[in-house]
């Protein structure tokens, strides 16, 4: 039986599903994971880092003490198959070992042209994996690596249709808010123009507490904004329950697509969503509304709302079970890899 080791940070959902991929594909699996932006993330760090001047020098302070941890790791399991996920809090000296002996491969999920610090590992893989197209050109270009699109997936295990369950809520949204500009935008224009006679819940943060206590205390609307993110679990039941589930990307992403796409499809609800190349590959056939500005995105929802989108929903999550689960992100890398 082939041997992978698993490292990538502590997305404790994430990581589990590439797991289970991995597993349903025959692998031996071991997954090791770390915190961002600092390894252990407990309280005492938690605290130095929110206080430190120099944030980059205690990033590399984290990354020197965990590197002991990782190499041991690696060398107890000597696997066929070191698969790195974003890899923030690696080191390149660790991933040079890890090729001596064994197949390297990286699945940067945050873009690595807006990022560079992700692209500190490029040079030292054997596979590169993007999560927006537009990187390829750019890695391939700039490290002459081996790179590959390989976008998000659904993991049915936690997304899937729950039978009659009835549709209590019209518009749901989970999400990171407070760092993009575009979602709370977008946002607010939604509970302006529904939030009166519409049932509205909005998951994700708002603005953390540290980041202005006061702001986060007379926050208006409580019954729409949960300033935390929800689980799987919650948000299954969650697009089971709404008529419309909206999908805001961040900026970064222009020419790819973020995990919601694949996970509220796969849950059986009917999804809108912003515009871009990719996703309208993904749907050609009108399965998912896509809306290219706060007009489009308003008609849509109005339409949603009034009329039943149970054909629609029921074909994206037919394009999902087929096409793009974790199982088969997996295989897609693994082909390229053992081609």
């Amino acid at each position: 039986m082939s041997s992978v080791l698993i490292i990538g940070p502590n997305f404790h959902y994430f990581m589990q599903s590439i797991e289970r991929a991995f597993k349903t594909l025959g692998w031996d699996t071991n997954i090791l994971t770390y915190d961002t932006p600092i390894h252990p993330f407990n309280a005492w760090n938690t605290v130095r880092y929110k206080i430190a001047a120099d944030k980059e020098a205690l990033r590399e302070i984290s990354k020197e003490n965990w590197k002991n941890e990782v190499e041991t790791k690696y060398e107890s399991l000597k696997p066929d198959l070191v698969f790195i996920v974003n890899g923030e809090n690696l080191l390149p000296e660790s991933v040079k070992k890890f090729a001596k002996h064994s197949t390297v491969s990286l699945w940067l999920f945050d873009s690595a042209i807006r990022h560079p610090w992700l692209q500190a590992l490029v040079p030292h893989t054997n596979y590169v994996f993007c999560y927006e197209q537009d990187d390829i050109q750019v890695l391939k270009s700039k490290y002459h690596v081996d790179a590959h699109f390989l976008p998000q997936a659904a993991d049915t295990y936690l997304y899937h249709p729950i039978q009659e369950m009835s549709k209590n809520l019209d518009i749901v949204f989970a999400g990171d808010i407070w760092q993009s500009d575009k979602r709370k935008r977008l946002l607010q224009v939604i509970v302006k123009e529904f939030g009166t006679d519409r049932k509205i819940r909005i998951w994700g943060v708002y603005k953390p507490i540290y980041k202005g206590v006061w702001s986060w205390l007379t926050r208006e609307r409580r019954d729409i904004y949960t300033n935390h993110y929800a689980t799987a679990e919650t948000l299954n039941r969650a697009y089971n329950s709404a008529r419309i589930v909206l999908n805001i990307h961040n900026e970064q992403q222009t020419n790819g697509a973020n995990p919601k796409v694949f996970e509220i499809c796969g849950s059986g609800a009917y999804q809108l969503c912003d515009y871009n190349p990719y996703i309208e590959s993904l749907f050609p056939n009108g399965e998912v509304g896509l809306y290219r500005n706060a007009e489009e995105m308003i008609a849509m929802v109005k339409d949603g709302i009034e009329n039943d989108k149970f054909a629609q929903a029921a074909a994206a999550h037919q394009i999902i079970i087929n096409h793009h689960t974790f199982t088969h992100r997996v295989q897609e890398m693994l082909d390229v890899v053992y081609k």
